[in-house]
């Protein structure tokens, strides 16, 4: 009863965003308000009925009801209720409906705003935004059913929606349980925050595709959109933070980023995201790049449903992927349909998308984010290539021939050092004209600073030329970042007549974007220390001790202890663990205690290491195998990971800048000039 009523309410969500989708075209085709409104009511009403489907799943969920096919495939009864909530995003079926719920939280939510100036973008956001939601609530609906029961047929189990004649309901003592991977506190957040980023996404396009289809190419789209962009860049930011801490914790790797075909699926939109924040504000300041903007936010959200195509197509081999699915086909026809549509917009409007001024040198502000953002192209390249090159081996050889992590290294390394250079510079730069004279009065300090922090690591650390090219990089983005803090507090505390600390506090608060922009690249900066740390000068071993004997690396001891291992019949799993004490010359440190968590349900492990961390580096010990006797001896895995927590201080330092710089404040009056331009242009358009 429960999953016939949630599998109803959400066919009677499909057919509403049908309704709103027509419903909005039509109206504006024949502009009739009247239609419009009744289209924005349908769309509001997605979000109160896909949240009932969604109840009713969770209902499910937790109160163990193993006929439901999927609720069988991610939940036991041995799991807490926490994690039978999160079970929802945990399976393939249950996350096309969370996509689909977040949809129309963030549909629901723009529609809402007043549209008294932008009346003419409201029925094509709502288009748009209505086509994405027919599409993920279609696959749930036809493809990926999350009510599908199980029936006893002639003595076969078959899972159907519907009974077929003569079955009955069919329900196991218990379930299969959630992947023990996706038990990690990691993985109750990461899949989330990685939706948001992802579904915030659209709405930004959606403007993008009204502004298009209305004529109107003036940047109010982009003001508009503007905080969706930045919360969805947070959100996706945030998400591939936490699932690279994920992989630290869980997966044994030693690292936390492994190139792994659905990290990168994650990180290209995310990398199209970024150039796209920074082009927006060469067209909001000089009115350049209009059609540079609306490519990069095409190609973000159709890199969106291509991360979203990956994982669930089963086409790539990934720990973080879905089983195969006869979805992934859909996906790369919707894929495809939108891009074309999108570029055929693009074309249709190139002549009115003209810029409104000339780019005039090539070291003005402009000109350097225009660099950058060809350099985040160009990671997007490498990535892009890399990620489909085993369908084309496939494709033309028969075998799928992957490329690992040495290929991204080698390919990217140059871009990312070239991205932190022009961090440091294109602050400096000023808009319209720069000289290499000017830019040299500009940095020349910071220059010095950090070539005498080089020289000191050079003396003190390291004598590898990538390690001290790469330290110099970060200390010049750094210092160069730091000194633009200093030199605006500076000239308010001369103007003002404040204090150092009220100058620079008001100074920040005034000028959000630029200042969080500038925690961002601090960030950043740091968060390139952590991986210069681990990339350069990662250190590992691994060997086989019996009790009392000790395995040595980079000034450390590890001396194996002892190995217990208990059953947990509450939490259905066993773990195994190991006591090592820890020395660092001949110094006794502390004990580190790394083990392997077996859980009976899914029949999988689970790896945590012993993790020691200073801001130096990380010890971390992986138990590999051990022996039914303890004292047979057991095997270690151990890292030394140098200077890697700075990828952690820095990531928290990240959001906090993308936090400050995306808080609310109240918008600034437009310039006359401005509105008289967008109204002549949509004149024009018309």
């Amino acid at each position: 009863m429960f999953a016939e009523f949630g599998y109803g309410v959400l066919v009677v969500s499909f057919i509403v965003a049908i309704y709103s989708g027509v419903t909005a075209v039509y109206g504006a085709a024949n502009k009739s308000p009247a239609l419009v409104e009744s289209a924005r009511r349908a769309m509001l009403l997605t979000f109160p009925l896909i949240s009932l489907s969604a109840a009713v799943l969770i209902y499910l969920l937790i109160n163990n009801h193993f006929e439901v096919a999927f609720v069988y495939e991610v939940t036991s009864r041995s799991m807490p209720t926490y994690l039978k909530i999160t079970a929802w995003w945990g399976g393939q079926a249950g996350s096309l409906v969370f996509w689909s719920w977040l949809l129309a939280v963030f549909t629901s939510a723009v529609t809402l705003r007043k549209w008294d100036r932008d009346i003419e973008f409201l029925p094509w956001v709502i288009t748009v935004s209505a086509v994405t939601l027919i599409f993920f609530l279609g696959m749930s609906v036809f493809f990926e059913n999350p009510f599908t029961r199980f029936w006893l047929v002639g003595g076969n189990v078959e899972p159907s929606m519907f009974a077929p004649a003569n079955a009955t309901v069919f329900t196991p003592q218990d379930g299969q349980g959630l992947n023990p991977l996706l038990r990690h506190p990691g993985m109750v957040i990461h899949p989330p925050l990685l939706y948001l980023g992802f579904v915030s996404f659209v709405i930004p396009y959606a403007f993008a595709m009204a502004a298009l289809i209305t004529g109107r190419t003036d940047d109010r789209w982009i003001r508009i959109s503007r905080r969706w962009s930045l919360w969805a860049w947070l959100f996706l930011s945030f998400g591939l933070v936490l699932g690279g801490r994920w992989a630290y914790d869980v997966l044994g790797w030693g690292g936390y980023w492994g190139w792994d075909p659905v990290e990168i699926a994650a990180f290209m939109p995310w990398l199209t995201g970024t150039a796209f924040l920074h082009s927006v504000m060469i067209q909001e300041k000089r009115g350049l790049l209009k059609h540079w903007n609306m490519i990069l936010v095409i190609l973000t959200y159709a890199l969106v449903i291509f991360g979203t195509f990956l994982t669930r197509s089963g086409v790539l081999s990934s720990v973080h992927a879905f089983a195969n699915s006869p979805i992934g086909p859909f996906f790369m026809g919707y894929v495809t349909l939108t891009l074309v549509v999108s570029v055929a917009l693009v074309i249709w409007r190139w002549p009115i998308l003209r810029s409104e001024t000339e780019m005039k040198s090539m070291l003005s502000r402009e000109a350097l984010f225009l660099l950058n953002n060809l350099l985040f192209m160009s990671i997007l390249v490498v990535c892009f290539w890399g990620v489909i090159f085993p369908l084309i081996s496939e494709l033309f050889t028969g075998q799928k021939v992957t490329v690992g992590p040495p290929f991204y290294e080698r390919a990217t390394a140059p871009l990312f050092s070239a991205l932190l250079f022009l961090m440091a510079i294109a602050p400096l730069s000023a808009w319209g004209h720069s000289t290499i004279q000017t830019l040299g009065r500009a940095i020349w300090k910071s220059a010095i600073a950090a070539l005498v922090v080089t020289v000191t690591l050079f003396f003190t650390y390291t004598q590898i030329p990538g390690a001290l090219i790469g330290f110099f990089l970060v200390a010049l983005a750094l210092f160069a970042t730091l000194h633009e803090f200093w030199r605006g507090a500076r000239a308010r505390q001369k103007a003002q007549n404040e204090n150092f600390f009220t100058a620079i506090s008001r100074l920040m608060g005034r000028n959000r974007r630029r200042y969080g922009g500038y925690i961002i690249h601090i960030s950043m900066a740091l968060m390139a220390i952590g991986i210069l740390g681990i990339e350069i000068f990662q250190k590992e071993t691994q060997g086989t001790l019996s009790q009392g004997e000790q395995l040595n690396i980079a000034g450390y001891a590890i001396e194996y202890r002892e190995l217990a291992s208990w059953d947990s019949q509450g939490e259905g799993v066993n773990y195994t663990r190991a006591v090592l004490d820890v020395y660092e010359n001949g110094i006794y440190l502390g004990q580190l205690n790394p083990r392997i968590d077996y859980y009976f349900d899914s029949q999988q492990n689970m790896t945590i290491p012993g993790l020691r961390s200073t801001l130096r580096d990380d010890l971390y010990v992986l138990l590999v195998d051990w022996q039914p006797v303890s004292n047979l001896g057991a095997t270690f895995k151990v890292y030394v990971n140098p200077l890697v927590n700075w990828l952690w201080i820095g990531s928290l330092l990240f959001l906090f800048g993308i936090i400050f710089a995306a808080w609310p404040e109240p918008d600034e009056a437009e310039e006359p000039a401005r509105v008289a331009r967008s109204v002549s242009q949509t004149s024009a358009a018309d």
